[in-house]
């Protein structure tokens, strides 16, 4: 199981190593998205790898993909639970590799602000291409989640020109917690 980093404190300690300033999370209207506490095996990869969700979005995630695949479409998880030190290992080697900060931030979310910390968010795969670009949206993957994805609780988070500055990622989906 990951280390999870609960502590606001820790979070403002790995922005400030990444010169992620306060401001920048403002203009974005970034929200905070704690670690979640209890993550269970939602699906296991080709790779052996096992993706981790939060209990309620696992299950709903196992109901969406049985059911995509009932419908001849295949839905698999790319990427799911990230802790906020993975998350600032990603923006590192970005920023290792030459990448400015703003345009990591495009791609990734700044450590603390990931919706993948949640245990809610996936990223989406499919057999009908690369994974992980922008073609993902002529996908019947894509196509299939547009239509049915709101019937087992997932939204797509991030469309064009969404208003926190990420780039469009159809690929990316996140559970809504169910409203009481």
């Amino acid at each position: 199981m990951p280390t999870l980093i609960k502590c606001p404190e820790q979070i403002r300690s790995v922005l400030t190593s990444l010169e992620i300033s306060a401001d920048l999370i403002a203009a974005r209207s970034l929200v905070l998205h704690p670690e979640a506490q209890e993550l269970v095996v939602a699906a296991i990869g080709d790779d052996g790898r096992e993706h981790l969700l939060a209990p309620e979005a696992a299950a709903k995630w196992r109901e969406m993909s049985a059911a995509a695949l009932s419908d001849g479409v295949v839905i698999e998880i790319g990427s799911a639970f990230r802790s906020v030190d993975r998350q600032a290992e990603i923006i590192r080697a970005k920023l290792a590799e030459g990448l400015s900060l703003d345009a990591v931030l495009c791609v990734s979310a700044p450590p603390g602000y990931s919706e993948h910390h949640s245990g809610r968010a996936i990223d989406v795969t499919t057999d009908e291409g690369a994974p992980l670009e922008p073609e993902f949206e002529r996908t019947r993957a894509f196509r299939w989640l547009s239509k049915n994805a709101g019937r087992f609780g997932f939204a797509l988070s991030y469309p064009a020109h969404n208003p926190h500055g990420y780039d469009y990622e159809p690929w990316h989906w996140c559970f809504r917690l169910t409203q009481v």
